[in-house]
C-alpha cells in the first residue's frame, strides 16, 4: 500500500481536481483502495489540504507579498519550535519555514501594501522574544510557483538579440 500512496501524492502534487475515478484509473487500482489510502494519509497529516494555485496578477486583487528572514536565538530545551510556532499563529502569517543559512526563519505574509506588512513586523515579529533581526524582500512578480510556470512566454513575443 505504500506505494499506491506515494504515487498518489506524485498525482495530487500536480492537479489536486483528478477525480477518485481517474486516480484509480491511472494507477490500476480500485476506487475504494484509492480513497481508503487518501483518507489514511489525511489521518497521519501526510495530506495537510487542497490549494488552488492562483495569479492573483490577473485579478483586481491587491497585495504585496514578503518574504521575511528572521534571526532568534533558539530557547533552551525547546529550539526553534516555540518560536515559529508563535510566529505562525499569526493570521497574517502564510508560512514560517526553518532555515539553514544566514537566518534562522523565514517567514512568507502578504499585507494590503508595504506599510501593512512594515506593521506586522514592528509591532508583532520584532518584539517578540528571541527575535534578533529582521530582513524583509518583496515580491515583485512570481514567475513560477509549486512547479507551475505562472505566466507562459507568448509566441510572438520574439525580440531580436542584440549582443555588443
Amino acid at each position: 500500500m505504500q506505494n499506491i500512496k506515494t504515487e498518489i501524492l506524485e498525482i495530487l502534487e500536480k492537479n489536486s481536481r483528478v477525480s477518485l475515478e481517474d486516480m484509480a484509473a491511472m494507477l490500476g487500482a480500485s476506487v475504494d483502495e484509492v480513497a481508503a489510502a487518501m483518507d489514511s494519509m489525511e489521518k497521519d497529516n501526510i495530506i495537510c489540504g487542497y490549494t488552488t494555485l492562483v495569479n492573483w496578477d490577473k485579478t483586481d486583487k491587491e497585495f504585496v507579498t514578503a518574504m521575511i528572514e528572521v534571526k532568534v536565538t533558539p530557547q533552551r530545551d525547546r529550539g526553534f519550535e516555540k518560536i515559529a510556532e508563535r510566529i505562525y499563529l499569526f493570521d497574517e502569517v502564510k508560512a514560517v519555514y526553518l532555515m539553514a543559512g544566514a537566518y534562522d526563519l523565514l517567514v512568507m505574509m502578504d499585507g494590503k501594501n508595504i506599510s501593512e506588512i512594515s506593521s506586522f513586523i514592528s509591532n508583532k515579529l520584532s518584539p517578540i522574544d528571541n527575535v534578533l533581526s529582521t530582513a524583509t524582500h518583496f515580491v515583485l512578480k512570481k514567475y513560477k510557483d509549486h512547479g507551475v510556470v505562472i505566466e507562459k512566454k507568448r509566441e510572438d513575443d520574439e525580440r531580436m538579440i542584440v549582443t555588443p
